[in-house]
């Protein structure tokens, strides 16, 4: 089974020994649950007050079931007696406390199937199991739907897809080291075989076509995602193959939220939480718990009061620092390109021939600083590359004028670059940023490519360069949604290296991931003419969007949040000017306006008892500025 996202589990053996020897806060009913083979998995039973029968969420782990006793996740923390349902979390097998049911292989979609049938016979519970949780907790979910167990009637996973893509460990043909490494410091051992593989191979079509499973998925599930997730891409695309794929019954239930969020917790991101590396994102905080509520009030308790009809793509856009809903995942976008220019600089004209170089030293490679990684000595999600990356002799910066328009972008980024080498092999790293007005140089997305593998990642595909010749290579950035605001810039970087996150190329064109010869590359990125290295930039119209500032903080006050009948609206005094009329607009989950009104004094009044309890964004748009917050209605 794929072993994705093991840094929860190095947070797990982490925390153990201070999780056994700390004050326990909440105290579970321990019990444990048979399985077909005759073993039995850990399990922790958390039974709310005055509930004879009631539904269940389940959770299903291998990062130790016992420190959920710190708190229980989606918000509930130790308020166990008030929970609407039961929750269980079990251990999976071989792991923790059901490490006597280890064997070799197991289908954990089975032990998903009895663990949820078992549930569902308990006295306690109504029949009725939903399941929640991230990364592997998250493809452990999709297993286990796999199986189709009947009492199982939805779930969340949050940053999870259930494909062994080969395109995960060697995106553009070049192995991600950080996740190999951290894999077998887990004891995963996986990189003896991705190692093995390095091509794409038998094994990878096969073990891709059987872990893709869309018209499996008949329940509704809850997908959650960020942009700075490591397999945002992946993840769309899965939700798209279920939006086609899955059953008819189903197919038009099933949602994904995507948030400027990390994969993962490091520092100071965290999947759903405000702050993400060294930004702050205050409009994204409580939004995933607050929908995922929602979602189990609809699908697991049966109240369709607050699941109010949206698009099945609930999204981020960052930059505007607004979420909207699309039905489906990209876009119709235009395409703006782009051109690299000789002189650093990026524009929408091609100019004549130029070419730029610089020189790579394995030994010596550009470092990684955020964005999509994982391994847990490395910082996630946007971080200012000025210092660490872009302050350095082996790196080409491309940057647009400061822009004097937003540029809306919502899709994939992708690149044509005209590459020579004085090498036989190399590789060519880029980095995609947001420069603020401050010079700041934050990390958006990264992609990489191998030279070798430039007309294709198979075996019979690869072939080296010859020393001076020219040639065409596509890089396809990650998925993002990200608005370039005015005032601000678009920066490309390009290097040959990003590393410890991706295998460093030792440039001699021999077998790769061996010891050999160390030397340094001379690259060189072509300009203009026939030779145009470009951006193909997609963008969406932005309307209504000037060169006001969006004011995170202090958000605009809203009080009392959540609501049901009246609320009043206030921003603080230091950032209006009376009598300056105001405009006032709410806004529903697919972006489109509720409610709109001028007014001219603060605060006031907006009564809401008759929209459908939901989760809204109010706006208030000033001559320059715009204030934006969150609104709860019940």
């Amino acid at each position: 089974m794929k072993q994705h996202y093991a840094l929860l589990l190095f947070l797990g053996l982490l925390l153990r020994g201070s999780l056994l020897s700390a004050q326990v806060l909440l105290e579970p009913v321990v019990d444990s649950i048979p399985m077909r083979d005759g073993k039995w998995l850990a399990a922790d039973i958390y039974h709310p007050a005055d509930c004879d029968s009631c539904p269940t969420l389940l959770i299903q782990t291998p990062y130790n079931r016992k420190i959920h006793r710190i708190g229980l996740p989606i918000g509930i923390g130790k308020d166990v007696d008030n929970m609407p349902f039961h929750v269980v979390i079990v251990d999976w097998r071989g792991f923790w406390g059901s490490l006597a049911a280890w064997k070799l292989s197991p289908n954990r979609g089975e032990d998903g199937y009895d663990v949820v049938e078992w549930i569902a016979s308990q006295s306690w519970s109504d029949g009725c199991v939903g399941s929640w949780g991230p990364s592997a907790l998250g493809g452990v979910q999709l297993s286990t739907i796999r199986e189709h167990p009947p009492h199982l009637v939805c779930a969340i996973p949050e940053v999870a897809e259930p494909q062994f893509a080969y395109n995960e460990y060697y995106p553009g043909g070049v192995y991600r080291q950080e996740y190999g490494e951290q894999l077998d410091a887990l004891g995963f051992n996986l990189s003896g075989i991705l190692l093995a593989n390095p091509t794409y191979n038998l094994l990878w079509s096969t073990t891709e076509a059987a872990t893709f499973y869309p018209e499996e998925i008949d329940i509704p599930i809850f997908m959650v995602g960020g942009w700075y997730d490591h397999n945002i891409e992946n993840s769309l695309r899965f939700f798209s193959a279920l939006q086609t794929e899955a059953p008819n019954e189903v197919k038009d239930l099933h949602t994904f939220l995507i948030g400027p969020w990390v994969h993962g917790g490091n520092g100071p991101a965290h999947l759903g939480s405000v702050n993400q590396g060294e930004l702050s994102y205050p409009l994204a905080g409580n939004w995933k718990d607050s929908l995922e509520w929602m979602f189990l009030r609809q699908y697991l308790l049966g109240d369709s009061t607050e699941w109010e009809q949206h698009d099945p793509i609930i999204f981020y856009q960052m930059g505007e620092h607004y979420w909207d809903g699309l039905s489906t995942w990209p876009p119709v976008a235009s395409s703006e390109i782009w051109y690299l220019q000789a002189d650093s600089s990026m524009s929408m004209t091609t100019e004549t021939n130029g070419a730029l170089s610089f020189a790579y030293d394995p030994r010596d490679p550009s470092p990684t600083h955020g964005g999509t990684t994982l391994r847990f000595d490395q910082v996630q999600g946007p971080y200012d590359q000025r210092d660490t990356v872009e302050n350095r002799s082996d790196i080409l910066l491309f940057s647009s004028p400061v822009l004097s328009r937003p540029v809306r972008v919502q899709g994939q980024i992708s690149l044509n670059l005209y590459v020579s080498s004085d090498r036989p092999d190399t590789d060519i790293a880029v980095r995609l940023t947001n420069v603020y007005p401050d010079g700041r140089s934050m990390i958006l997305t990264d992609d990489i490519h191998r030279m070798r593998f430039r007309e294709g990642f198979r075996a019979a595909d690869t072939m080296n360069m010859v020393p001076g010749q020219v040639y065409e290579v596509s890089l396809t950035l990650a998925d993002i949604a990200h608005t370039f605001m005015p005032g601000h810039r678009i920066r490309l970087g390009i290097t040959s290296s990003n590393y410890p996150k991706y295998a460093l190329n030792l440039n001699n064109g021999g077998p790769m991931y061996v010891e050999g010869d160390t030397l340094i590359a001379t690259n060189t990125i072509h300009t203009g003419g026939s030779q145009a290295s470009r951006m193909i930039v997609p963008t969406v119209m932005a309307v209504g969007i000037g060169a006001e500032e969006i004011s995170l903080a202090p958000p605009l006050k809203i009080y009392p949040n959540p609501a049901r009948e009246t609320i009043w609206i206030t921003p603080e005094s230091a950032v209006v000017q009376l009598p300056t009329l105001y405009e006032v607009r709410l806004f529903d989950l697919n972006g489109r306006i509720v409610r709109h009104q001028q007014v001219n004094r603060f605060p006031f009044p907006m009564t809401i008892d008759e929209l459908p309890p939901a989760i809204y964004m109010m706006e208030l748009r000033g001559e320059n500025q715009v204030l934006r917050s969150k609104l709860v209605k019940r």
